[in-house]
């Protein structure tokens, strides 16, 4: 005899994925998010055509975007923006390294500590553009110099973050390698570090938009090329046209370096979110 068939009350249900909800909140928030870039960009177009803004230093954002057209076309803007990156990549390379190494000494050294963090909380609340002028006397204005600003504002959230990731670790996981009496480089390599990842990955990813804004403000300041520098020439020159197109260009690139980073952090710390 065959069995009746379950009736609807009785018949599973099957819930929606959670993973399809994110997925549309995250796609309809970034909707929402271009939606608001594009509504400013019409705001500042209708305000420079009403002549809202009594200035002759503010165009509308069509002759501005005609501007940005024109400097990627001559290939000016994609050469100051090529310097600037090589300046921040090499100072942003160096402070991580930097930093993650003094997180972890400080976060597995009682001695260095209570010696390098005072120092450390000295040094760190001074804005990187106060230093710039001290240091053109030591270092020049070569790329030297905003390398090292680079560097050292790129330093201080990484090692910050590294040690709160050192100090973090699960008690557990270091008695279990003191248990099979695993040597101290052994446990800082394979407990402490993968560990620390997530923090360290935080750090890092703060620290990008810190070289990015500190690369271009050391080129305003002793620069001689970058587009740092190219913003202060087009502002001298009455060319706000120019000058407002080299922001965008910054923007722009400062998002796409943001997303870089967010996909090479999934691909390097997979769990991390989960």
């Amino acid at each position: 005899m065959q069995a009746p068939a379950p009736s609807a009350e009785l018949a599973p249900q099957v819930m929606p994925a959670a993973g399809g909800r994110l997925g549309r909140w995250r796609k309809s928030h970034s909707l929402s998010g271009v939606a608001l870039v594009l509504a400013l960009l019409g705001l500042w177009e209708i305000s420079a055509r009403l002549g809202w803004a009594d200035s002759s230093n503010w165009p509308p954002v069509t002759a501005v975007l005609a501007a940005l057209a024109e400097g990627i076309a001559s290939g000016e803007l994609p050469r100051l923006l090529a310097s600037t990156l090589m300046r921040a990549a090499a100072g942003y390379l160096i402070g991580c390294g930097c930093g993650v190494a003094a997180g972890l000494l400080l976060g597995t050294s009682r001695w260095a500590y209570y010696i390098l963090k005072p120092l450390i909380e000295v040094f760190r609340p001074i804005p990187a553009p106060a230093i710039v002028p001290p240091l053109i006397l030591f270092l020049g204005v070569d790329n030297v110099l905003k390398i090292f600003v680079v560097a050292l504002a790129c330093f201080f959230p990484v090692v910050l973050n590294t040690l709160a990731g050192v100090v973090g670790v699960d008690e557990v996981l270091l008695q279990t390698g003191r248990t099979f009496r695993a040597k101290r480089w052994r446990v800082l390599r394979d407990i402490i570090l993968p560990a620390s990842l997530p923090m360290i990955a935080a750090g890092m990813r703060t620290a990008t938009g810190i070289a990015l804004v500190v690369t271009v403000i050391a080129e305003m300041v002793a620069g001689s090329a970058g587009l740092g520098y190219y913003i202060v020439q087009m502002q001298y020159a009455l060319r706000p046209e120019a000058m407002y197109a080299a922001v965008i260009c910054l923007a722009a690139t400062g998002y796409l370096v943001n997303r870089a980073v967010v996909m090479l952090e999934a691909w390097w710390i997979p769990w991390l979110g989960k």
